[in-house]
């Protein structure tokens, strides 16, 4: 099979699967898996994937598992978000004030924390989570203000950052875009929204990660943390050993 061939198949591969490991390919087109990672480096060279740890996924333009509007991610892996949710609310106790940050899975978060009728205080800038709260009306909240941001249907910039200045949360849910084991970052899209997690990180007694393990394979543009500044990763199912085995070494706890 000619170099070009082999490529167009990965290609293939990527765009039905989401995702390519090295040792797979390696052994389906019997060559190296170095004649692989040449492969997979000169793709990304023409911007036809990025490289991950143990692979390669999507670039962000082609990837289809993640976009930086909330309103396109609701429904999308619905049963995996309600899977990390009911995980996360077992760590909270009575009393708790608990931050959850703009994303979708901290949507089922918070559906999790009425359905569970926990006497908890919830701090949020999402004003979908807002929405769920106001509705309810049992579990106390409170709605950080500052500048809206309509992909993220939520509030970020100066203000919210200083909101959050005099709170002292006992933890955070962080939703996650990427996360590298390998360089040790995780990341989002969108810096403000980066601040923000990077402020109730700081703010927070106890640290989680939300994230579906498919997360451990794409990385984007703005780092807000890493591994060995959170408590624990929350997944809807056991990640990879090689994975595992990287995070055991960060000291991070993973509850799946």
């Amino acid at each position: 099979m000619f170099v070009e061939e082999r490529q167009q198949k990965i290609l293939e591969l990527l765009q039905e699967n989401q995702k390519v490991r090295v040792k797979e390919l390696s052994r389906m087109f019997e060559v190296t898996e170095d004649c692989i990672r040449k492969d997979l480096a000169s793709m990304e060279g023409r911007g036809l994937l990025k490289r991950a740890y143990g692979g390669a996924v999507l670039t962000e333009g082609m990837h289809p598992g993640h976009s930086n509007a909330v309103s396109s991610r609701k429904e999308k892996n619905l049963k995996e978000k309600q899977r990390i949710a009911k995980k996360a609310v077992k760590l909270i106790g009575d009393g708790d004030v608990v931050f959850l940050d703009t994303s979708t899975t901290n949507l089922e978060v918070a559906r999790e924390i009425i359905r569970s009728k926990r006497n908890v205080t919830v701090v949020s800038c999402m004003l979908d989570i807002a929405n769920l709260f106001a509705a309810d009306g049992n579990t106390g909240f409170i709605l950080l203000g500052g500048e809206f941001n309509r992909s993220q249907i939520g509030f970020l910039g100066s203000l919210t950052l200083s909101m959050m200045e005099n709170f002292r949360f006992d933890l955070c849910f962080m939703g996650v875009v990427g996360a590298d084991v390998k360089g040790n970052v995780v990341t989002t899209y969108v810096p403000e929204d980066g601040a923000m997690k990077q402020k109730a990180i700081s703010k927070s007694r106890r640290r989680y990660l939300v994230m579906e393990t498919k997360k451990f394979d794409f990385q984007a543009n703005y780092v807000f943390t890493d591994f060995t500044q959170v408590d624990g990763i929350i997944c809807e199912k056991e990640p990879q050993e090689e994975i595992r085995e990287v995070l055991r070494e960060y000291g991070t706890e993973i509850i799946a």
